[in-house]
C-alpha cells in the first residue's frame, strides 16, 4: 500500500497488450500517473505518450523511488521472473494473464508478494466484458434456474499464421495460454473450482507452431462447463450458450472494449462499451424468445479497483489466490491433453 494520494505506475512492456490495453487504461484512470514506460522501441511510445518517461531499462524503474505500481506487459515467459524482481525492489506488481509459465511459478511470486506485504494483482479484464457482466447478472436473478451446461468461446478466424511469440512453439504460446485464461476466469468467478478438467489442444492450421485449437470440459458435481477457443472458425457466432433449467442466454459476438482500444477511441466517451448485440433468453416451457441487452462494459473498472487497493480504499479487483486458482486449471488441461484423460483437481 502507497501513501501517495495518485500512485506512479511503470508500464513494462509496449507490445499489443502494453500498447492497447495497459497504457491507454492507466492513463486514464484519474488515480493512477503512468510515469514511465519501459520499451526497446522508445521511438514508438513518445508519439503517443509524449509526456511519460521512456526507457529500455527496467532496472532504471526498480530503482526510482518515485514508482509505485509495476505493471507488467511482457511475453508470458517474463512474468514470473520480472515479478519477483519488481517485488524485491519493493515495487506493487501488476501481471497481464497469464500470472506464469506454471503453477509453481505462480506460487512462488504469490509468497513473495505475501511475505513483504506488498500488493500483487493478475489482469484478468474479461470480468468486465460487456456479455459477462450480463450474464452475470442473469445468473444471479435466478431467471435462468439452476445451470446445467454453460458453454463459452472465443472463436476468431485467423488462418494465416503470423510471427509472433504468442504463435511460436515456446514457452507460453499458444490460444491454450492466450485465451484460455480469460475462458476460465469468467467460469470460476460464476462457478468457483471444477472437481475435475478434461481438455484437448491441437495444431490445425498449415504451418501452426503453437496450439490453435483448444476445447475442455469442466466437471462440477451439477454442471457441465465447456470452454472453447480456436483461430480457425470464420463463423463466430457462439459466445455464450448457457441452459438452465427455467431458461437458457444465448450470446453472439465478441465485447467491443478491445476494438475501441485498437482503434485509439476515447476511454469512457461516448458509446464507450456499449454491445450492440443483445442477448437472447429462450423460456423453457413456452419456448418464448425475448432480447434482452447487457450493461456496458467496463475495463476502466480493474485500474480504478488497482488504485483505490493501493491507497487503502478498496480491495484487490483479482487477488493472487483467485489467478492462482486459474492457474491451476490452466496447468490441469495441459495435464490432460498430454494424457489423454481427465485430470482430478483438488
Amino acid at each position: 500500500m502507497t501513501t501517495r494520494i495518485r500512485p506512479n505506475v511503470a508500464l513494462v512492456g509496449f507490445g499489443y497488450a502494453g500498447r492497447t490495453f495497459h497504457a491507454p487504461l492507466i492513463g486514464t484512470c484519474p488515480d493512477l500517473r503512468l510515469h514511465s514506460i519501459v520499451s526497446s522501441r522508445p521511438d514508438e511510445v513518445r508519439p503517443v505518450w509524449p509526456d511519460v518517461r521512456v526507457t529500455p531499462d527496467m532496472a532504471a524503474v526498480l530503482a526510482d523511488p518515485e514508482i509505485d505500481l509495476v505493471v507488467l506487459a511482457t511475453p508470458n515467459a517474463l512474468h514470473a521472473p520480472q515479478a519477483r524482481a519488481a517485488l524485491e525492489a519493493g515495487k506493487a506488481v501488476v501481471i497481464d494473464k497469464p500470472f506464469a509459465l506454471s503453477l509453481t511459478e505462480a506460487r512462488g511470486v504469490s509468497e513473495l508478494a505475501r511475505d513483504r506485504g506488498l500488493f500483487l494483482s493478475v489482469f484478468h479484464n474479461r470480468r468486465w466484458d460487456a456479455d459477462f457482466l450480463g450474464l452475470q447478472a442473469k445468473i444471479a436473478s435466478g431467471a435462468l434456474g439452476d445451470i446445467r451446461t454453460f458453454e463459452s468461446h472465443f472463436d476468431r478466424f485467423r488462418p494465416e499464421v503470423r510471427d509472433r511469440w504468442r504463435e511460436r512453439d515456446g514457452p507460453g504460446g499458444g490460444i491454450w495460454n492466450d485465451l484460455g485464461p480469460h475462458l476460465i476466469d469468467q467460469a470460476l468467478v460464476l462457478f468457483g473450482r471444477p472437481l475435475a478438467i478434461l481438455c484437448e489442444l491441437a495444431v490445425l492450421r498449415d504451418g501452426g507452431q503453437a496450439t490453435d485449437w483448444a476445447h475442455a470440459i469442466l466437471r462440477y458435481a451439477d454442471k457441465r462447463v465447456i470452454l472453447h477457443a480456436d483461430m480457425t472458425t470464420p463463423a463466430p457466432d457462439i459466445r455464450f450458450a448457457v441452459h438452465g433449467t427455467e431458461a437458457s442466454w444465448l450470446k453472439g459476438g465478441l465485447d467491443v472494449q478491445e476494438d475501441q482500444l485498437k482503434a485509439g477511441a476515447p476511454v469512457g466517451g461516448d458509446g464507450w462499451a456499449v454491445d450492440p448485440r443483445p442477448a437472447t433468453v429462450v423460456d423453457g416451457a413456452t419456448g418464448a424468445r425475448t432480447e434482452v441487452d447487457c450493461p456496458p462494459g467496463d475495463y476502466p473498472a480493474y485500474y480504478a479497483a488497482v488504485a483505490a487497493a493501493l491507497t487503502g480504499r478498496g480491495a484487490n479487483p483479482v487477488p493472487p489466490e483467485q489467478a492462482l486458482a486459474v492457474m491451476a486449471v490452466l496447468e490441469a488441461g495441459i495435464e490432460s491433453d498430454r494424457t489423454g484423460a481427465e485430470v482430478l483437481l483438488s
